[in-house]
């Protein structure tokens, strides 16, 4: 379920962190921690049953619409001029819930940015986004990297593959599975049930999380657009709940490619399927998931 949410600034201040994705996140999962226990009441009430909601375990997020600003790309800053700013937020939930989510952020009143530079927002608008009518083979643009990585053996951090990387489509998959799997139970798919085709040049892509801390580091994912052919479920959890590893950290936000849209170039080969499930069950037991 998306929604888009709409901001205008209270304040003057224009400049905004480039890496502002770890910000919004963090505004999320406070708004969602105050609020998951009466979640948790509201699905109970509704006979859903469940003691623990766990409504911030799976959303993501698109980047911020704000117009034009000006890039100071020597100090890592955004000048928004805009007055107004749109964002939109997506839920692994059922759309029974759409006026209680609307109600948690609608009236938000919150600072966006580091010690140094920010704006003072508040929320003026929260409205449910129709759903798409998913088929089995769908064709989605990456507006936010997709992340795939794995941790090597006796290495401190992990390494983020990018398609040209022989195990990245296997572990792309395998991740999309195991989302699927643990989100859907008693349902579950396998390998054979899952493709997915490449259908343009990709771009290295990422931003900081927990920028300006001692845990600071860069995700770096990847953008390109793609075709996936999967049970019309996986189609939605990934609407719902992203794409990629980290995904409530803003990585992974799809939109759909239209059916009649052709592709840009295809210089890197990526017409191919390595099979309909895109895995190579060799590559997928020889390294281990970074999950996020």
């Amino acid at each position: 379920m998306r929604f888009k949410i709409t901001f205008n600034r209270t304040t003057r201040q224009r400049m905004l962190p480039m890496d502002y994705q770890y910000y919004i996140s963090a505004w999320i999962y406070k708004v969602l921690k105050q609020a998951d226990s009466d979640f948790a009441q509201f699905l109970h009430e509704r006979g859903y049953g469940q003691s623990d909601s766990k409504l911030y375990k799976l959303f993501c997020f698109s980047r911020l619409n704000f117009g034009r600003p000006k890039l100071w790309k020597e100090k890592k800053l955004f000048e928004i001029s805009a007055p107004q700013i749109e964002l939109q937020i997506s839920f692994d939930v059922d759309q029974a819930a759409t006026n209680f989510i609307k109600g948690l952020f609608m009236s938000q009143e919150f600072y966006l940015g580091d010690r140094f530079n920010g704006i003072d927002f508040k929320v003026t608008g929260v409205e449910a986004l129709p759903e798409p009518e998913f088929r089995e083979t769908m064709r989605y643009r990456l507006q936010t990297p997709w992340v795939v990585s794995f941790q090597p053996e006796a290495a401190c951090n992990p390494q983020y593959l990018s398609p040209g990387d022989e195990a990245f489509d296997a572990l792309a998959t395998k991740h999309l599975i195991e989302k699927y799997n643990n989100t859907r139970q008693p349902l579950s798919i396998g390998t054979e049930q899952v493709g997915m085709r490449r259908l343009t040049d990709f771009k290295r892509a990422g931003f900081v999380v927990k920028p300006g801390t001692a845990q600071q580091t860069r995700i770096v994912g990847n953008l390109f657009d793609f075709e996936l052919t999967a049970p019309v479920e996986l189609h939605r959890l990934i609407w719902n709940a992203g794409a990629s590893e980290k995904s409530s950290s803003g990585f992974g936000w799809v939109e759909i490619v239209p059916a009649n849209f052709l592709s840009g170039s295809n210089r890197n080969g990526c017409d191919g399927h390595r099979n309909k499930a895109g895995l190579n069950r060799n590559i997928v037991g020889s390294v281990r998931n970074v999950s996020g």
